[in-house]
């Protein structure tokens, strides 16, 4: 199972990083929120994939799972997704005041 995790969070880099190296805003934007989602998927895995019971102390339970990824994985979303919102806001306000969201455009000339 970790193979196929593995597997997955690097494909969504790679899209990410593709998608980073465009020069649409918007796909500049999709391939932050790729990586992001990409790296969610590398902490889970790095966090190993068991099953077991809650981290609360029950008599005859010995086989815990670890809280700790699942704590950093929430995190990580709520800073994702304020990052997101805040790149779409600026690409937002971007497209109405330049009427564009190519980067060769929005650079300017060299005049």
């Amino acid at each position: 199972m970790e193979i196929i995790m593995i597997v997955l969070a690097s494909l969504l880099f790679t899209t990410g990083v593709y998608n980073l190296l465009q020069k649409q805003f918007l796909r500049i934007i999709i391939g932050t929120a790729l990586i992001s989602h990409g790296a969610h998927l590398f902490i889970l895995t790095m966090g190993k994939l068991k099953r077991g019971a809650s981290p609360i102390e029950a008599h005859g339970v010995s086989n815990y799972t670890d809280p700790l990824p699942q704590a950093l994985i929430l995190t990580s979303i709520v800073i994702s997704f304020g990052v997101t919102s805040f790149l779409l806001v600026l690409a937002y306000r971007t497209y109405k005041l330049n009427h564009t969201d190519n980067m060769e455009k929005l650079r300017g000339s060299e005049e």
